[in-house]
């Protein structure tokens, strides 16, 4: 079965885009055709799989305002069995201009529908925000993937987001459900981290991955290199724990 899982978190800094950069390539390099839908205006899921966002017509912005098709906007990667469609700033007047449209929490999974049966998953990397955006994105998936980090402030917002997840299944997407929590930034020297541990798995009971993403300096340093850090230093701590995020992940929806 395709499944289409958006990766958010209303605080930036958290590890989204590495998540989903990272886990995507993962995905692809275990054999399944994976598609990475970059809807952060930063683009910085465009630019760490080696993608120049420059000059870029055929973007996520052109999907939500429908001035072309999600199948028109795919790009093939060098990455095994990796695809994406690109980010462009474009994107940050989107909210502005969704505000007056029709369907405007729609247009991403109205397009996606017409190109899911070409992929085994697809995942959505989100803004940093609750908005309109991130609406589309939340309306388009089947689950939702949260990366935490294990630092003081990564419980702050999470009531929020809770909140958002339940409006959004009332009122647009009945069959959205959590995929899971993946907590990064992990240093098990830390009694803050296990505390951050401790709470967040009883804010989101079975739900946290047991795979954790350390700090990794070659997993900062990836993204500088347009590579996954498997691509990057397949030996490196980073590499070894995204691949057992994959591992994991692919275990909980009953695959290999």
């Amino acid at each position: 079965m395709i499944k289409c899982v958006a990766i958010a978190n209303q605080k930036g800094g958290v590890g989204k885009t590495t998540t989903a950069v990272n886990l995507t390539a993962a995905l692809g390099a275990k054999g399944y055709k994976t598609l990475l839908v970059d809807i952060d205006p930063q683009g910085n899921s465009t630019s760490g799989l080696g993608v120049n966002k420059k000059g870029l017509e055929k973007t996520s912005y052109g999907i939500i305002t429908e001035a072309f098709s999600a199948g028109e906007c795919v790009i093939k990667t060098k990455f095994e069995n990796v695809y994406l469609i690109p980010s462009s700033m474009d994107l940050a007047g989107a909210e502005i201009e969704l505000a007056d449209m029709e369907r405007r929490e729609s247009r991403l999974k109205n397009a996606l529908a017409l190109i899911r049966d070409d992929f085994d998953f697809i995942l959505l990397d989100c803004p940093p925000s609750l908005g309109l955006v991130t609406l589309n994105g939340l309306c388009a998936a089947d689950t939702l993937m949260v990366p935490i980090q294990c630092e003081f402030y990564a419980l702050e917002g999470l009531s929020q987001l809770i909140g958002t997840v339940r409006t959004v299944k009332r009122l647009y997407n009945p069959l959205i459900e959590i995929e899971g929590v993946v907590l990064t930034m992990y240093d098990g020297r830390l009694n803050l981290t296990q505390q951050v541990v401790d709470e967040v798995k009883k804010c989101f009971p079975k739900k946290v991955y047991s795979s954790f993403i350390p700090r990794n300096v070659r997993l900062s340093e990836a993204p500088s290199f347009g590579e996954p850090v498997m691509y990057y230093d397949k030996s490196s701590k980073g590499a070894k724990a995204y691949e057992a995020l994959a591992a994991e992940f692919l275990k909980n929806n009953g695959k290999r």
